[in-house]
C-alpha cells in the first residue's frame, strides 16, 4: 500500500520537479507547467466524493487495481503525447484516479488492524507519500535532467504497472459496504469536528503546496547552493525523519504534533524570507520544511477516523477533496501572482505560505477536542 502511495504522489508533483525543461519542451509558460499540477489536484477533488460513493461497495482490492492502471495509462500518454490540451486530459484521468485512491487506501489500510494502531497504520501506508518526496522526487527530477521529461513520466508508468502486478498478488481482499444516510458525505459534513479538521487540512496544505509546486523558482530566486536536486534531498530527510518520529507518537499526541509541525513550516518559511539564499541557513529552512511536510497527509486523515465510527472511506474523501483543493487554489494563486508580479511573485507566495501555516497553528492550538488522542463524541468540538 505505501508503494501505492508512492507513485500516487509522484505522479501528481512530477511536473514540479521537471518545470523548466517541460516548459522549454512543450513551447508553453511556467504558469501552464503548474497548471498540470493544479488540474490534477481539481480533478481528484471533484472526483473524491462522488466516485469514492460510487465505488463504496466495490471490492477494495478490484478498485485499486483499476486505479493502478489509471495511473499507468495516464502518465505513458503525457510522456508521449506533444499536444498540452492531450496532456491536460490525461492528467484530469490521473487526478481522478488519485481523488479516489487517496481516501479508499486509507480506511483500506485500517480495516487491518486494531483501532489504537490506525495512526500507525495510515503513517505506514502514507509514508510512500513521503518517499515519494524525499526519494522518488528528486531521483524522477535526476532522470528527467539527463533523459529528458517525457522519460519521467514513460519510468513512472512502468512503476505503476509493475506495482499494479504485486498488488494483484500481495494485497489481501476486502470488501465495500453500503452507501447509506449515516455514512454520505453530507451527513460527515454536518460534524461541527470535521469541519474543523476540514479547515486545517485546507490551510496546511494550501501552506505548503502553495510553493512547492513552484519549488524550482524558488531555489532559483535565492541562488541555492546545490540547486533544486540538492534542495529536494535535504527537503526528503526532513520528511523522512519526521513520519518516522509521527508514527511513535501519532496517536497518543496528535494535537501536539499538529501544532508543532505547522510552527515548524512556519518557522522556515520566515527563515527563507528573512535570510534568503544565505548558505547553511537556506538550507536548514529546507530541512525544517520537509520536516513539517513529512506527516502533512497522516495527521489529517488520523484526525478524521477520530471523528467516525464507520464510512471511513466516505469522510476521508471528503477530506481528500478539501486536500486537493487546496493545492488547486494553492497553485492557481501561485501562478496569478507570477503572471501579475514576475520579478516579486515567488516571494508573495512565501509569505501566503507563512500566513496560512499562522493561521492553522491558531486553529488547531484551540481545537482541543477535536485533535483529540483518545476517541469521543463526534459532534464535539
Amino acid at each position: 500500500m505505501a508503494s501505492v502511495t508512492f507513485v500516487g504522489i509522484l505522479s501528481e508533483l512530477v511536473p514540479s520537479g521537471i518545470l523548466p525543461q517541460m516548459t522549454e519542451g512543450l513551447g508553453i509558460e511556467e504558469s501552464e507547467v503548474g497548471f498540470l499540477v493544479g488540474v490534477y489536484a481539481l480533478a481528484s477533488a471533484f472526483a473524491a466524493i462522488p466516485v469514492v460513493s460510487a465505488t463504496l461497495a466495490f471490492n477494495r482490492k478490484t478498485l485499486l487495481m483499476a486505479l493502478l492502471i489509471g495511473f499507468a495509462v495516464s502518465n505513458i500518454v503525457v510522456g508521449v503525447s506533444s499536444s498540452y490540451p492531450v496532456i491536460v486530459a490525461f492528467r484530469i484521468v490521473g487526478g481522478i484516479c488519485a481523488g479516489v485512491m487517496w481516501p479508499m487506501i486509507a480506511a483500506y489500510g485500517t480495516r487491518l488492524v486494531p483501532e489504537h494502531m490506525h495512526g500507525k497504520a495510515i503513517t505506514v501506508i502514507m509514508s510512500g507519500n513521503t518517499l515519494g518526496i524525499s526519494i522518488g522526487l528528486p531521483l524522477m527530477t535526476t532522470v528527467g535532467l539527463a533523459f529528458g521529461w517525457r522519460s519521467v513520466f514513460l519510468v513512472l508508468g512502468a512503476i505503476v504497472a509493475i506495482i499494479a502486478v504485486l498488488s494483484h498478488f500481495y494485497l489481501p481482499v476486502v470488501k465495500g459496504e453500503q452507501l447509506s444516510k449515516s455514512n454520505s458525505p453530507l451527513a460527515v459534513l454536518k460534524m461541527p469536528s470535521m469541519l474543523i479538521v476540514l479547515l486545517l487540512t485546507f490551510l496546511s496544505v494550501a501552506a505548503h503546496y502553495g510553493i512547492y509546486t513552484y519549488i524550482t523558482l524558488l531555489v532559483e530566486l535565492i541562488s541555492f547552493a546545490g540547486g533544486i536536486s540538492v534542495a529536494l534531498l535535504i527537503f526528503g530527510i526532513g520528511s523522512v525523519i519526521s513520519v518516522i518520529v509521527s508514527a511513535k507518537y501519532i496517536d497518543a499526541y496528535l494535537r501536539p504534533l499538529i501544532v508543532l509541525m505547522l510552527a515548524v513550516g512556519a518557522i522556515s518559511m520566515a527563515m527563507l524570507l528573512t535570510f534568503k539564499g544565505t548558505l547553511v541557513i537556506s538550507h536548514a529552512a529546507f530541512f525544517l520544511w520537509g520536516l513539517a511536510f513529512g506527516p502533512l497527509v497522516t495527521m489529517y486523515q488520523t484526525a478524521v477516523t477520530k471523528q467516525v465510527d464507520e464510512a471511513r472511506d466516505i469522510a476521508t474523501s471528503v477530506q481528500s477533496s478539501v486536500f486537493n483543493l487546496s493545492i488547486m487554489i494553492a497553485t492557481w494563486v501561485g501562478g496569478l501572482l507570477l503572471n501579475c508580479f514576475p520579478a516579486s511573485g515567488v516571494k508573495l507566495i512565501v509569505y501566503l505560505s507563512l500566513v496560512c501555516f499562522i493561521l492553522a497553528i491558531i486553529i488547531a492550538f484551540q481545537s482541543k477536542r477535536t485533535l483529540r488522542s483518545s476517541r469521543g463524541p463526534s459532534t464535539n468540538l
